[in-house]
């Protein structure tokens, strides 16, 4: 996947992972409730150390280890999750730790994947996600309220459910509340690397703009379309108006940095004057 971090033997385990989770048909739900139980077993590998270091050791034959995942695992979440947690059993990890990495990011694949792809519930998983992020940064006290370690995690996720029920995607409302438990520093964090996730999950690339004015629709559009020529995929916009560029507009994707506002035109300008 585009977002993982895993490299080395680890990279390869995600990349069997990411194949056994595209092979087969599941339905909607099904791919719904393994995501649910891919992040309750990463939650469990990450508490309970023994097992983690257990399922992932070298030295123990990767049959042994299967057998016990299906041991401790069996019947207490789904049999397609049971099955995939085994593969990924299988599978030789740089570090102990990768496991519950790679099994939050294949349930937020599953998570995306669940919605039909291409279609306004998709763009909307991603829509939301980014609108989310942004309540958050604009609200101190929600973005305080939300890493207070004093909260339990139950409070928390009751909190961000209160935000969303109702308004948002069953999806959205379950890659937030996975966002305060998963392996991400911060919520917010969390939030951006879903939804590069989920836009790659849909043949997407995630460009954040800043605008100094509101963008109307043909200007999006005509932007939309022009990123999408140059990158050779479609392109999701979060877009996100600072009247600090003064005018014209800065485009972050990927790597990239595209800097066409009067802001940075000025700097540029002072750095060749300072230079």
């Amino acid at each position: 996947m585009a977002m993982t971090s895993l490299r080395g033997a680890s990279a390869d385990a995600m990349a069997a992972l990411t194949e056994e989770l595209s092979t087969g048909s599941r339905t909607n739900t099904a791919l719904a409730q393994l995501g649910q139980d891919l992040f309750a077993v990463a939650g469990l590998l990450r508490a309970e150390g023994g097992l983690r270091r257990a399922v992932s050791d070298p030295s123990v034959d990767a049959s042994a280890r299967s057998a016990l995942v299906t041991g401790v695992l069996g019947g207490k979440v789904g049999d397609d999750a049971v099955a995939l947690v085994a593969t990924a059993a299988a599978q030789r990890w740089t570090a102990s730790r990768d496991l519950a990495d790679a099994l939050e990011e294949v349930g937020v694949v599953a998570t995306a994947r669940s919605l039909d792809a291409r279609n306004a519930r998709s763009e909307r998983l991603a829509r939301e996600l980014f609108e989310l992020h942004q309540t958050v940064q604009r609200s101190p006290e929600l973005r305080d309220a939300l890493s207070d370690p004093q909260r339990s995690l139950a409070d928390r996720r009751g909190l961000v459910r209160g935000l969303l029920e109702g308004k948002a995607l069953d999806s959205t409302v379950a890659l937030a509340e996975q966002a305060l438990a998963g392996s991400h520093r911060t919520f917010s964090l969390a939030l951006e690397a879903y939804e590069q996730i989920a836009a790659d999950v849909y043949g997407e690339s995630v460009a954040k703009v800043r605008v100094a004015r509101t963008l109307d629709d043909t200007e999006t559009e005509r932007l939309r379309a022009a990123l999408a020529k140059q990158y050779g995929r479609d392109v999701h916009l979060d877009v996100v108006v600072d009247p600090g560029l003064l005018g014209g507009i800065r485009v972050e994707i990927g790597d990239d940095v595209i800097d066409g506002s009067v802001a940075g035109r000025l700097d540029e300008a002072r750095r060749r004057l300072a230079g």
